[in-house]
């Protein structure tokens, strides 16, 4: 059975739906009432929230090395795919370290030659040519760095996304692994909600519990998912516990930030005593109050509200399966009223 809505507010006063008051006469003390017996039900207790459309991948892109920014390609919002350029560095000072390396690699591969030929004349110590030999080593791995820094003299896109951000401009100086741009996917398959829950439902749910998004952007379409990933550790400013959720099903065209109402199924179900909405009065929030009949008494009792499902009120506490509840002439019932049982 689908729950049709949480209470906030029920704002109601049992008695309001009779037809008929009764009539007390003069001298009588006894008040005639109905009763209904109470209900113990299970249901699934939804989570209530919200949070925004986000995307698996993001990516915060940046250059391999230091250097001046030459040229950003993109801007905010534009749609790029993978591969392709996205800014690049001045290349005057990168390429003299290239050319540095060359020349040193050059050189150190004639001083190994000719301490090679001293040696076949035995006019140098094999010590002087092993030395000759490491620096060309050296020599040819700093001038392999340097050409494969050439390379990441550019930032390439790594995913088919949206740039989100733009953290750098032309002209500025960058050091190495600074973020210039942030990027996310905009692959259907990468899209989830994220939302904050309280420590009491981040206990109620699970990995792969269902859930219903709605978004302002299509208010129309209420999507599906499922609870993907459970954060454990809480966030230290509002003290909520993440939760991420997958999409699933048929996903609209979506982007970054998108507000989003959701509803959580947890996989546990809750108890209830389901009593009929006449039995309800002075309702606020998620208190209220019945009357109980014993013993011919009338006996006034809180109780906490969960939920309204069509013409019931499911209750929390306040009351048990072997009360009876007053759902016909409370209105003229106070607490310790004499009553009189009648039937339906």
């Amino acid at each position: 059975m689908k729950i049709r809505q949480i209470i906030w507010l029920v704002p109601l006063v049992a008695g309001c739906t009779q037809s008929q008051k009764p009539v007390v006469e003069q001298g009588e003390t006894a008040i005639p009432v109905k009763l209904a017996n109470v209900e113990t039900v299970s249901y699934v207790l939804p989570v209530n929230t919200v949070g925004t459309v986000t995307s698996l991948q993001e990516s915060r892109v940046a250059f391999k090395m230091g250097g001046v920014i030459e040229k950003i390609y993109v801007r905010e919002g534009q749609l790029v795919k993978e591969g392709q350029i996205l800014a690049s560095l001045h290349l005057d000072e990168i390429d003299a370290q290239v050319n540095q390396a060359e020349l040193a690699f050059d050189k150190a591969t004639r001083d190994f030659e000719r301490v090679g030929n001293l040696l076949r004349d035995s006019a140098a110590t094999m010590e002087q040519f092993q030395n000759v030999e490491t620096a060309r080593e050296v020599a040819r791995e700093n001038l392999s760095m340097a050409r494969f820094n050439r390379q990441y003299a550019q930032i390439k896109s790594p995913i088919n996304g949206t740039i989100i951000r733009k953290l750098m401009s032309e002209g500025e100086v960058v050091g190495p692994g600074t973020p210039v741009l942030m990027l996310v996917s905009n692959q259907k398959k990468d899209w989830v909600v994220k939302v904050g829950v309280s420590d009491r439902d981040w206990a109620r749910l699970q990995t792969g519990d269902k859930a219903e998004i709605e978004l302002d952007a299509y208010p129309a379409n209420v999507l599906k998912g499922y609870v993907s990933y459970r954060s454990q550790v809480a966030d230290p400013m509002t003290h909520l516990y993440e939760v991420e959720i997958k999409l699933n099903g048929n996903i609209p065209d979506l982007a970054s930030g998108l507000f989003a109402r959701v509803t959580l199924w947890p996989s546990e179900q809750t108890d209830f005593l389901k009593v009929p909405v006449e039995a309800l009065i002075e309702g606020h929030r998620q208190k209220g109050y019945v009357f109980v009949v014993d013993q011919g008494t009338a006996q006034k009792r809180a109780v906490t509200i969960g939920l309204l499902d069509k013409g019931d009120i499911l209750l929390t506490d306040g009351i048990d399966t072997t009360d009876r509840v007053v759902v016909g002439g409370s209105t003229f019932l106070t607490d310790g009223s004499s009553v009189q049982v009648i039937q339906e």
